[in-house]
């Protein structure tokens, strides 16, 4: 009987040895750590965002590299069909905020208890602290070395390691070396979903302060890449919150050196002319009051003192004393308070890797590679990514579904 093995047991891994198993085939999984899904168990802050409810088209939007690569992955296993299987398996979900899927206990142990459990009563054995250090082909056999000085011989291997971020959860990036070394190319490696450094240090001063519904831009060489209304917050380096992350997977990291800088509108609600006359009002009924009091009432007050510094206007200056020129100053910084940013924050921290295995060297109707018979990949290890919202996840489950229902077929 023809071997499979499946090098990763995270959700990429696991659903494709549930799908490969399912069909018949000796299915095998290696996983360097002690348990399966670590990075699973710590995605959507523990609770684990399993999926989006969009619209399967809806999905294609929201990648942000190599969407058209997706096509038969997602339609071949889509979001409904993921919840379909693991509603079926005894795992309840429900919606959030932004179509965002959940376990219904919040627990991110209860998507990996039935990924494993369904992945076993298929038929595949899943194996632990079993890493593999080096993989040959020989004639139409592939050769696995492990790291407990055992080799494995497999007719067809999977390569479902994972990116190359979060490295305490295994995600070393050992994948692309073996892609490398079978004769694939690898795109550059670099963080995505992840925060952002400011130039100036002006975040550190608003730290922990959380704000929602505004307006947030970033650009590139004064270019702008990326915009969307939603929640961000500032941090003791700059800037993180889901538009943020969002926002820096739009980055040319290619582009050197990095000239980055992002724009807050804080009042997207209003048109400048509606702001100006909000302003004139607030401050025609306290002309005695100093700023500071009256800037209560148009932000947090944590976010006062730093933008007021920023504007260039004494905190404690009457409001009858702020000539219009200053005024309008206010209005503008109001609509676009611009933040220097130096850099993205280490690969190790982004909660996705861009970059990864061509996908001109994969065939996506399959995943196996166009280069090596019986060679398939699936996952973040593939050159892939997309936004925050459960949308990442859906990429590994249905690149690892469409992998194990196209092996030996």
């Amino acid at each position: 009987m023809n071997k499979l093995i499946i090098i990763g047991a995270g959700a990429a891994g696991m659903m494709a040895a549930y799908a490969a198993a399912s069909r018949g085939i000796r299915t095998i999984v290696l996983e360097k750590n002690e348990k399966v899904g670590k990075k699973l168990f710590i995605t959507g802050k523990g609770r684990c965002n399993i999926t989006n409810d969009c619209d399967i088209s809806d999905f294609f939007p929201q990648v942000v590299h190599n969407e058209k690569f997706l096509m038969s992955a997602l339609y071949s296993f889509s979001n409904r069909d993921l919840i379909e299987l693991l509603n079926q398996n005894g795992l309840p979900t429900k919606v959030e905020r932004g179509g965002r899927i959940f376990p219904q206990s919040d627990h991110s142990s209860d998507v990996i208890r039935t990924l494993r459990s369904m992945t076993e009563r298929a038929g595949a054995r899943i194996r632990l602290n079993s890493e593999v250090c080096r993989i040959e082909r020989n004639q139409d056999k592939f050769v696995l070395f492990l790291r407990n000085g055992q080799t494995l011989e497999a007719d067809a291997i999977l390569i479902a390691t994972g990116g190359k971020s979060y490295p305490l959860t295994g995600s070393t990036g050992e994948g692309y070396r073996f892609a490398k070394e079978l004769g694939h190319t690898v795109r550059p490696l670099h963080p995505a979903l992840v925060p952002l450094e400011d130039v100036h240090h002006i975040c550190p001063k608003m730290q922990g302060l959380t704000l929602k519904n505004i307006y947030f831009t970033l650009f590139q060489n004064e270019k702008r890449i990326y915009g969307e209304q939603g929640e961000l917050i500032f941090t003791h380096f700059g800037l993180s919150g889901p538009v943020v992350l969002s926002a820096s997977s739009f980055i040319d990291h290619q582009k050197q050196p990095l000239s980055l800088r992002a724009e807050i509108d804080l009042k997207p609600a209003l048109s400048a002319e509606k702001l100006k006359a909000r302003i004139l009002r607030e401050f025609t009924s306290s002309q005695n009051k100093r700023i500071k009091t009256v800037m209560a009432s148009l932000m947090p007050g944590k976010m006062i003192y730093p933008f007021l510094t920023e504007t260039g206007i004494e905190p404690d200056k009457p409001v009858h004393s702020i000539t219009k020129k200053e005024r309008e100053s206010l209005c503008r910084q109001l609509k676009a308070f611009s933040i220097s940013i130096a850099d993205t924050r280490p690969i190790e921290e982004g909660i996705v890797t861009s970059g990864g295995v061509c996908v001109r060297e994969i065939d996506p109707s399959t995943m196996e590679s166009k280069l090596v018979h019986n060679l398939y990949f699936a996952g973040e290890v593939i050159d892939v990514d997309a936004k925050t919202g459960g949308f990442n996840l859906q990429i590994a489950f249905s690149t690892g579904f469409l992998a194990g229902t196209s092996v030996f077929d």
